[in-house]
């Protein structure tokens, strides 16, 4: 069960960098106004759980207390970083008339 969970760990460290990665090449296409502040954010969310991420493998090692706290982070950060995702959506189909 380990190593599942060392397995998952890895492959979620890396599918958010390589979403980082994306977010950084399309950060320079994207033209300024609201919907490249939002990027931005989003572009500080993915870091923010990238490093989240990284620190899973070595939770248990923590204390308790601080392993929570970094799980709490990691779930908030997740969850504006959707909402974000979703505003962005929503904004980019009423631009275009959908």
């Amino acid at each position: 069960m380990r190593q599942l969970i060392l397995l998952l760990s890895l492959s979620a460290i890396g599918t958010i960098f390589y979403a980082l990665l994306k977010v950084i090449s399309l950060n320079r296409k994207i033209p300024g106004g609201i919907v490249k502040q939002s990027w931005r954010l989003l572009y500080y969310l993915a870091g923010l759980l990238g490093v989240g991420y990284l620190t899973m493998p070595v939770l248990p090692g923590l204390p308790e207390t601080s392993r929570e706290l970094i799980i709490a982070i990691i779930f908030l950060a997740g969850a504006v970083f959707i909402l974000k995702v979703v505003n962005l959506f929503d904004k980019i189909i009423r631009d275009v008339g959908l």
